[in-house]
């Protein structure tokens, strides 16, 4: 498992609160739209890791 790729993960989540937070304050729904995607891509990625490590125990 790349610390790196979860932290690069974690980024685009927090990147999808504030776009959403800002699209909630300014009433864009695109934004709100945009922020909720980057956070599901978050969790995408996240679900990879753990499957990346899950196999890793496997092997190991």
């Amino acid at each position: 498992m790349s610390i790196e790729d979860r932290a690069k993960a974690t980024a685009k989540n927090v990147e999808g609160k504030a776009q959403e937070a800002l699209g909630n304050v300014t009433g864009d729904p695109e934004d709100k739209a945009e922020g909720k995607a980057k956070q599901a891509e978050s969790e995408v990625r996240h679900g990879v890791e753990d499957v990346k490590d899950n196999v890793k125990k496997a092997i190991d």
